[in-house]
C-alpha cells in the first residue's frame, strides 16, 4: 500500500521520501516500483522519458529525520493504534508545526490517533483503497479535533494525484468499510441458515444487482482474515451493534486456515486462481400462460407485456399469475406468509436493479406450489433471460435483503453527519465499484419498499440487526428523496 501511494504522488510530479523500519524495505519498494514503472512503459501507458522522471521523484531514506522538510507525512503501517501514535508522536519533534501528518487507517479513529500528539489539529484521515495507482477513491477523514484548512490541502492534494477526493466524519468504517458491511453481512445471514448455495448469491447479486464481483467471491478475494478483522473492528467500535456482528461461519473459515484466493480454498475452491465451483444451468419445460391484471403495472409487468410470451389480460383479477400460481415481487415478507393472506399458491421473486438488464434472481415457493408450476414459472422467466434460482423461504430473499441494508447503512451515515449524499453514493460507486450509490437505488427501488424488507427481517430476527433508520423510515412515510442532487 505505502509504494502504491508514493508511486501515485511520484506519477503526479511531487517528490516522495519512502522510509520502512525494516532495514532495506524502502530501497526494496523502490526496485518495485521500477519494475511497475517499465511494465507501464512497455504497455504504452508512459514513455520511457516519464517513468525515469518518476523515479528521480522517488527517494529512499533510512531514517525519520529525513522527513524534517516535508510538507506531508502519510503513513501505511500495521493497522495498530499504538504504532501509529508512536509514530506521529515521533514525528512531532522532526517535521515543521505546519507540516500535516496523513494517516491510511481504513477503521481506526482519526481523534485517537491525534489526540496524543503536540499539534492534534493537522492529523487527517488519508484513506486510500487498494491497489492506489487503480482506485480512484480516497477518503479525506477530520476528526473533532481537526483544523479545517488541513482537510482542504489534503482534498485538493488528492485531486492534483488524480484522485477522486470525499470527504467524511471520522467515525467507524469511514464511509466506503461502514455502508459496505452489509454487502458482506447478508450473504453470510444466507449461508447461516443455509438458504442457498454460495455461488446462487454471487450470481444473483452480479447478473441481477449488476455488481462487479458477489459478496462470497469478494471476501474470498480479499481474504478471510482481513475481512473479520475489519469487520469485528467495525463491530467493537459501535459497542457491539448488532447490526455490524461478525459471523460464525467466517469465523471458522479463517480458525481453520481457508482465508480465499490466497491459500486456495474460502467458500470456493481454487485451481490456478480461479474457482472451480460453477452455477448448474437449469432446465425448464414450456412456459406457462401469463395473466396479467389490471393494475399489473410494475416494471416486471411491463416486461412480461413487451415479450413474446402468451399474455392474457384478466378482466377479473388484479396482480400476475403464471400456471394458476400468483407472483409477487418481495417485500420482505415469506410465500408462507403471503399464502396464508392472500389464499393462493404463491412465488416471491427477488428485485432486482434493472428489469431491462437483469438475467438472474432469486425465488421461494409457498407449499401450494407444485413442481410442474414451479417449472413453468421458471420457463416463463427464462424467456424473459432471467434465470430463476429458487431458495429456501427466507424474508428478503438475496438481492432485495442486500440493497435494503445497504441503502440503511447509507442512510444512517447521512442523518449523523458521516458525508454528504454525492459524497456517500461517490465513494460507494469508486471505492467498492457498486453499479451506482445506494441512496440513488433507494430513491429507483422505492423507501417504503426498503422499509417494509427491513420491518419483515426484523420480525425474523428481533434483535434490533434491522432496525430502519429513521432518516429512511421518513422519506418512506412523506416520499422523500435521499437521492444526490
Amino acid at each position: 500500500m505505502g509504494s502504491g501511494i508514493a508511486s501515485v504522488a511520484a506519477q503526479a510530479g511531487f517528490a516522495v521520501k519512502l522510509y520502512d523500519r525494516v532495514p532495506g524495505a524502502a530501497r526494496a519498494g523502490l526496485i518495485g516500483l521500477a519494475s511497475d514503472l517499465a511494465r507501464q512503459v512497455k504497455k504504452g501507458r508512459l514513455t520511457a522519458d516519464e517513468a525515469r522522471k518518476i523515479q528521480e521523484g522517488l527517494q529512499a531514506v533510512e531514517s525519520l529525520e529525513e522527513f524534517a522538510d516535508c510538507s506531508l507525512v502519510l503513513e501505511a503501517i500495521a493497522e495498530k493504534l499504538e504504532a501509529k501514535v508512536d509514530l506521529f508522536c515521533a514525528l512531532d519533534d522532526i517535521v515543521s508545526a505546519d507540516a500535516i501528518l496523513a494517516t491510511n487507517t481504513s477503521s481506526l479513529s482519526i481523534d485517537a490517533i491525534a489526540a496524543p500528539t503536540r499539534w492534534p489539529g493537522r492529523v487527517v484521515g488519508m484513506h486510500f483503497f487498494n491497489p492506489p495507482v487503480a482506485m480512484r477513491l480516497v477518503e479525506v477523514v477530520s476528526g473533532a479535533m481537526a483544523e479545517p484548512i488541513v482537510a482542504d490541502r489534503v482534498f485538493e492534494l488528492a485531486a492534483a494525484w488524480g484522485k477522486s477526493p470525499v470527504r467524511c466524519s471520522s467515525t467507524p468504517g469511514f464511509i466506503v468499510n461502514r455502508v459496505a458491511r452489509p454487502f458482506y453481512g447478508e450473504a453470510l445471514k444466507l449461508l447461516e441458515a443455509r438458504a442457498c448455495a454460495p455461488e446462487v448469491i454471487d450470481t444473483v447479486v452480479k447478473q441481477g444487482g449488476g455488481f462487479r464481483m458477489g459478496p462470497v467471491e469478494l471476501m474470498d478475494f480479499i481474504g478471510h482474515d482481513v475481512n473479520f478483522a475489519v469487520t469485528r473492528s467495525v463491530f467493537e467500535a459501535f459497542f457491539q451493534d448488532p447490526r455490524y456482528r461478525p459471523s460464525l461461519v467466517q469465523k471458522a473459515l479463517v480458525d481453520a486456515g481457508r482465508l480465499g484466493r490466497k491459500s486456495g480454498v474460502g467458500f470456493y475452491t481454487y485451481l490456478d486462481g480461479q474457482p472451480t465451483t460453477v452455477v448448474p444451468e437449469q432446465a425448464w419445460p414450456a412456459p406457462g400462460i401469463v395473466r396479467l391484471g389490471r393494475d399489473a403495472t410494475s416494471g416486471l409487468a411491463t416486461r412480461f407485456r413487451n415479450s413474446e410470451l402468451e399474455v392474457i389480460e384478466a378482466d377479473g383479477s388484479d396482480g400476475l399469475r403464471i400456471g394458476g400460481v400468483l407472483i409477487l415481487e418481495t417485500d420482505g415478507r415469506t410465500a408462507l406468509q403471503r399464502e396464508i393472506e392472500t389464499g393462493e399458491a404463491v412465488v416471491v421473486v427477488d428485485l432486482v436493479m434493472d428489469e431491462r438488464t437483469a438475467a438472474a434472481r432469486s425465488a421461494a415457493t409457498s407449499p401450494g406450489v407444485s413442481r410442474m408450476q414451479r417449472d413453468a414459472i421458471g420457463a416463463a422467466f427464462a424467456a424473459l433471460g432471467q434465470t430463476i434460482h429458487y431458495i429456501d423461504d427466507v424474508p428478503g430473499l438475496v438481492l432485495g435483503r442486500t440493497l435494503a441494508m445497504i441503502a440503511n447503512e447509507a442512510a444512517d451515515a447521512l442523518q449523523q453527519g458521516v458525508a454528504s449524499a454525492s459524497d456517500i453514493d461517490s465513494a460507494m460507486v469508486k471505492g467498492a465499484n457498486y453499479p451506482f450509490g445506494p441512496l440513488a437505488w433507494s430513491e429507483s427501488l422505492g423507501p417504503s419498499r426498503l422499509v417494509s424488507i427491513l420491518d419483515a427481517l426484523s420480525l425474523d430476527s428481533p434483535d434490533g440487526r434491522y432496525r430502519a433508520s429513521p432518516l429512511l423510515r421518513r422519506a418512506a412515510l412523506t416520499g422523500a428523496s435521499l437521492a444526490p442532487v
